[in-house]
């Protein structure tokens, strides 16, 4: 049960009101933003909450038990910190938000109402809509170790131990022809054909700067590397643009053992029957249905 300030619910109590909603939001970066409907900017715990931003809020629900709940807040792209550029590069992806009850006469009267995360954003004609997910959300979510026959590790973690800073295993590059957001070629990278397929591209200058994405496929031909990304660059690519490349792994134990030399580390279960083995029907007298080991 949520329990109202009793100088709130003394306000809530009188026959007229001054409330409104208040939004603070912080990304993943560590950056805050708060947001008002209300026609004055507000103050309190730190943070400036900005009126005329153009945010207002939809219908919200909240649910029993572990169902996801949530709402919807829309608004204008404007200075008012939110800008198409920095959503389509996803800043704003899974940003914490605050949804609080203010008395605008007297902000020390304030409910929080809700916390939750930005889901999916919707952008259309310089304005947007973005979803607002409650924190029931993360046991959606998968979370702890699977037992499968691929590595669970990621590329170049404290958990894979690959140390992707060794020339061995990144480059830097120049862009020289691209498509403007999902291919790209430069020269003199040096990995053999298919080295950096599924691994990750990272912009080190241009409008793109910082942000990564993962490698598709990765083609040396004549001297020349093409890179296919898997997500289009929000910002065009440009000629001269530079970049890093790390190399990829596919998360098999084979190209752990060959590629890298780093089985010890392996985060999988390579000899585990798969579907086929343990669905098909059994033969007389086939060997490796004993219940002993099938690499024997």
């Amino acid at each position: 049960m949520r329990t109202i300030p009793s100088n709130l619910a003394a306000h809530m109590a009188d026959g007229a009101t001054n409330l409104c909603h208040c939004w603070k939001l912080i990304r993943r970066d560590g950056r805050s933003f708060g947001f008002t409907d209300h026609d004055r900017d507000l103050t309190f715990g730190g943070t400036v909450f900005a009126a005329r931003s153009g945010l207002e809020a939809a219908e919200a629900t909240a649910e029993l038990g572990f169902v996801v709940g949530g709402g919807e807040v829309s608004g204008a792209l404007m200075s008012a910190g939110l800008n198409e550029d920095d959503i389509s590069s996803g800043l704003y992806d899974d940003a914490s938000v605050e949804t609080w009850l203010v008395n605008w006469s007297d902000v020390a009267q304030r409910l929080l109402l809700d916390v939750g995360s930005i889901g999916e954003i919707r952008r259309a004609d310089g304005s947007f809509v973005a979803e607002v997910r409650g924190l029931m959300h993360r046991y959606d979510e998968e979370r702890g170790r699977l037992f499968r026959a691929t590595c669970s590790a990621d590329m170049g973690d404290a958990r894979c131990g690959v140390n992707l800073s060794s020339s061995t295993y990144s480059d830097t590059g120049t862009v020289t022809r691209t498509d403007g957001f999902l291919g790209v070629a430069a020269s003199g990278i040096g990995f053999a054909d298919g080295w950096c397929t599924g691994g990750k591209f990272t912009w080190t200058s241009g409008a793109n700067a910082g942000l990564s994405v993962e490698i598709k496929v990765h083609r040396a031909i004549s001297g020349a590397d093409e890179f296919d990304l898997w997500q289009r660059a929000p910002q065009a690519i440009k000629v001269g643009d530079t970049f890093r490349v790390t190399a990829g792994c596919d998360k098999t134990h084979a190209t752990c053992r060959r590629k890298f030399g780093n089985v010890a580390n392996f985060r999988g279960f390579p000899h585990m029957p798969g579907n086929d083995f343990i669905i098909r029907m059994p033969q007389q007298g086939e060997p490796g249905l004993d219940g002993g080991s099938l690499f024997k």
